[in-house]
C-alpha cells in the first residue's frame, strides 16, 4: 500500500503543476478605473487650507500626499492646466471635541477632524461632482495636542487622500 502512495505522490504533483500553470488570473492592485487611451493627464490644484484653525504643515502634508497618490498608482501625467481629470478644493475644517468625559467630570478622550472640500472634473465625459470628505482620531486627552499633531494629521490625511483618490479615478 505505501509503495502504491509513493508512485501516485509524484504523478498528483504533477497533474496539480500543470493545472496551477493552464490557470492564468490578473490582478491590478492599483486599484483605479480609468481608461488610459481615453484619459491621459491630471490636473491637481493646490489644495489650500481654510480651516480657521489649523497646524501649518497640514496643508503641505496634504498636497504632497494626494500628489504622491495619482503619482504612484496610476499612470496620468500631471500637468498645470487643462488636464482631462481635474481636483481642486480646499481643506475647510479641522477640529478638536471631547470625545470622552472621565468620572472626575474632565475630558479623558479628545477627537480630532478633519474636513476637506473636494471639486472634481472628468473633461473627456463630461462628469463632474464637489464633495465633502472627512476623517477622524481621537488622542488621550492627557497628551498635549502639539504633541501627538503629526502623527494624528498624517493619519487623518493618508484617510481623507484615499477616500479622496477612490472617489474620483477607481469607482469604489
Amino acid at each position: 500500500m505505501k509503495r502504491h502512495l509513493l508512485l501516485l505522490f509524484p504523478v498528483l504533483v504533477l497533474t496539480l503543476c500543470l493545472m496551477l500553470a493552464a490557470c492564468a488570473v490578473s490582478y491590478k492592485f492599483t486599484g483605479t478605473n480609468i481608461d488610459y487611451a481615453v484619459i491621459k493627464t491630471m490636473q491637481l490644484d493646490k489644495i489650500a487650507n481654510r480651516a480657521p484653525y489649523g497646524w501649518a504643515p497640514m496643508e503641505a502634508m496634504f498636497n504632497n500626499k494626494l500628489q504622491d497618490l495619482y503619482a504612484n498608482r496610476t499612470r496620468l501625467q500631471m500637468v498645470r492646466r487643462n488636464g482631462d481629470l481635474h481636483v481642486s478644493g480646499e481643506i475647510t475644517g479641522y477640529d478638536q471635541f471631547n470625545k470622552a468625559i472621565a468620572a472626575d467630570g474632565y475630558s479623558s478622550q479628545v477627537q480630532l477632524k478633519m474636513t476637506v472640500n473636494i471639486r472634481f472634473e472628468n473633461r473627456k465625459d463630461n462628469k463632474q461632482w464637489e464633495r465633502q470628505f472627512s476623517a477622524t482620531t481621537q488622542y488621550d486627552a492627557t497628551q498635549s495636542l502639539s504633541s501627538v499633531q503629526e502623527s494624528l494629521v498624517q493619519e487623518l490625511v493618508n484617510d481623507i487622500t484615499d477616500q479622496i483618490f477612490n472617489a474620483t479615478v477607481a469607482d469604489w
